[in-house]
């Protein structure tokens, strides 16, 4: 790196648990990189947090630069506040008008799934791609698509909440002991098949609490109740995202996230959702994404191209 790159943009990634914020030249290579814990439950300290984050990054990179954010949920198109935000604090806030003061220039908004996929369609595993549907599994469940080249917003700015749709084809025990969204509906793919509903479906079982990676570490290990756990958390996510291959047909789909490191899902996703794709010939491409934990970030930093 040297002192005659300059940033041009800075994505960040607004999540559950960090934020993180990346600072990318002109032609999209990273100049600076960091990250927090986010402030839970405190919005003041929320917008505190990304301001020291700008600030770091402005001066890595020697000028000031175009900001993007990537949040859980999206601004309502009519009041422009948050809502459906998984982090519910800043449900209700004015997020754009109150970073805006506080950073002292303007600031685009998008989901963080849609910022995920834009990256991953413009340089990343769908790369070449027309049509490309990105998933986020982690401590929320969404996905964002990328339709002819171009980001799928929508009239009420909600293309893409996979993870508020109920789970299809539900068995008789899941019918039965359908889970209640934090969103206040029943039997959410959110409520199935993030990381938290990972690690709760398995103390439901087995009466241990363990973490999504602890339960994948155990399945490894030749631990049948962890690896029970895993094929039924298979089974749920091959259900709900056959639902939408049935409607969007992508080329690609890159699923990012935290359980993204759980690399069994990439090689039996194919074979256990083709019984549910209504084709004969259900050819599906399913790839992690190009840059890891990053693409959200970088999708965010894109927004302003």
């Amino acid at each position: 790196m040297t002192e005659a790159r300059s940033a041009r943009r800075i994505g960040i990634d607004l999540g559950g648990t960090k934020i993180s914020a990346v600072a990318l030249d002109a032609d999209g290579d990273l100049f600076a990189h960091n990250r927090v814990a986010t402030p839970h439950n405190d919005y003041p300290a929320t917008l505190a947090a990304i301001k020291q984050l700008v600030v770091q990054l402005d001066t890595n990179a020697h000028t000031p630069a175009t900001i993007g954010i990537g949040i859980p949920g999206s601004l309502a198109p009519d009041t422009k506040l948050v809502r459906n935000a998984n982090s519910t604090w800043l449900n209700g806030q004015d997020l754009s008008k109150d970073l805006t003061a506080c950073l002292g220039r303007p600031v685009r908004i998008a989901n963080d799934a849609d910022c995920f996929v834009v990256s991953e369609a413009k340089d990343g595993a769908g790369v070449g791609q027309a049509n490309v549907w990105g998933i986020i599994l982690g401590t929320g469940c969404g996905s964002g698509v990328v339709l002819d080249g171009k980001l799928l917003s929508g009239r009420l700015r909600i293309a893409g909440e996979w993870g508020h749709n109920p789970l299809p084809w539900p068995t008789e025990e899941e019918q039965k002991h359908s889970p209640t969204c934090w969103c206040g509906q029943l039997s959410c793919l959110e409520a199935w098949v993030s990381g938290p509903a990972l690690s709760r479906d398995h103390q439901r079982h087995t009466g241990t609490v363990s973490t999504s990676t602890e339960i994948a570490a155990n399945a490894a290990a030749g631990c049948k109740s962890a690896q029970a756990t895993l094929d039924r958390h298979l089974s749920r996510l091959a259900r709900g995202m056959a639902a939408v291959v049935n409607i969007l047909d992508p080329d690609v789909i890159v699923i990012g996230g935290g359980l993204s490191h759980m690399s069994h899902l990439f090689e039996a996703l194919p074979t256990a959702m083709a019984p549910y794709v209504f084709s004969n010939n259900a050819t599906l491409s399913i790839k992690p994404p190009r840059w890891g934990d990053d693409s959200g970030v970088r999708g965010a930093a894109w927004l302003w191209t």
